[in-house]
């Protein structure tokens, strides 16, 4: 009899442990495939999302980005991997959560190191500012939170610290620009042809290092740019890249300080908040329960 009940036991005890394990693969290939959650830390996308916000983001609109080598250096090291058949492109306005691909000065990947932010440009775009507002040559609409750079257009530039005012690549003087007034800044397509002058050496440095894996260098003098001490005239672009920007204009650190995300890079586009909870109370916050997130934004 006792043996009976052990039988009993163990079998009950392998059922749960199958069911277990299978519950566990299906969450992981949901990860994977379908969805993922991410917590929001900061205040940078706040009025959209705010610190507490817990966000899905579906992978299946872009596509997946499935890994191809597990070997991640916690340190930064190369991202391997490709992307299953989505079922649109990325769009203007979309918010999504990306890997900083920025670290050392140089692009690498971190795997737990994301960030959360709006699409300004895609690839082929020409983006810039004007007293705050962004401006984009292929979308007349409105990009961001017109309310947040309004606010930002009319706060003087002295009441402004530096670390907001400047701008990426910080060269004031071959590049006088701010961040109310940007350079316009193309954003490259994958086989785009470019000259590259002083100008597009320093502004697009670590994406040609990334992509020829040579040491860039420049002479604004005589206009000149070297890839490894060798004449580098052009350069055929190997990846799309994306301009990205928090909705808090005021405080988000984003590609206005850091440069391009290159496609690789972005794990998927966020479409809903799950839950919310304060991060001072620990208390959930009912109205933003499953809240929807617009890709429609209000106008002044």
């Amino acid at each position: 009899m006792l043996m009976k009940w052990v039988y009993r036991i163990s079998a009950i005890s392998l059922g749960v442990a199958t069911v277990t394990i299978f519950l566990y693969g299906m969450w992981l290939l949901c990860r994977a495939f379908l969805f993922d959650q991410f917590v929001i830390p900061t205040d940078s996308m706040r009025p959209t999302l705010i610190p507490g916000d817990r966000v899905i983001v579906d992978k299946t609109i872009m596509g997946a980005r499935i890994y191809s080598d597990f070997n991640f250096n916690p340190k930064g090291g190369e991202l391997r991997c490709w992307r299953t058949r989505g079922t649109r492109s990325l769009r203007h306005n979309d918010i999504v959560v990306f890997n900083f691909p920025h670290h050392d000065g140089k692009i690498n990947f971190i795997i737990n190191n994301v960030f959360c932010k709006r699409v300004l440009a895609l690839p082929g775009d020409t983006i810039w500012t004007e007293d705050g507002f962004y401006k984009n040559n292929n979308y007349k609409g409105v990009l961001g939170i017109e309310s947040e750079q309004q606010r930002f257009s009319q706060k003087a530039d002295s009441l402004l610290p530096n670390e907001v005012l400047n701008t990426f690549p910080f060269d004031d003087e071959h590049i006088p620009y701010t961040t109310k007034n940007m350079h316009p800044v193309y954003v490259p397509r994958r086989g785009d042809i470019i000259d590259i002058t002083p100008y597009e050496a320093a502004y697009y440095r670590m994406l040609l290092e990334w992509e020829t894996g040579k040491q860039i260098s420049w002479d604004w003098e005589t206009g000149s740019v070297y890839a490894d001490g060798n004449p580098f005239p052009k350069h055929e672009f190997k990846h799309n890249c994306y301009f990205m920007a928090g909705d808090n204009v005021l405080d988000s650190n984003d590609s206005r300080y850091w440069g391009l995300v290159p496609e690789e890079y972005i794990v998927g586009i966020v479409t809903r908040i799950s839950y919310s909870k304060n991060r001072t109370t620990n208390k959930l916050r009912f109205d933003r329960l499953l809240k929807k997130v617009p890709r429609e934004l209000p106008t002044i």
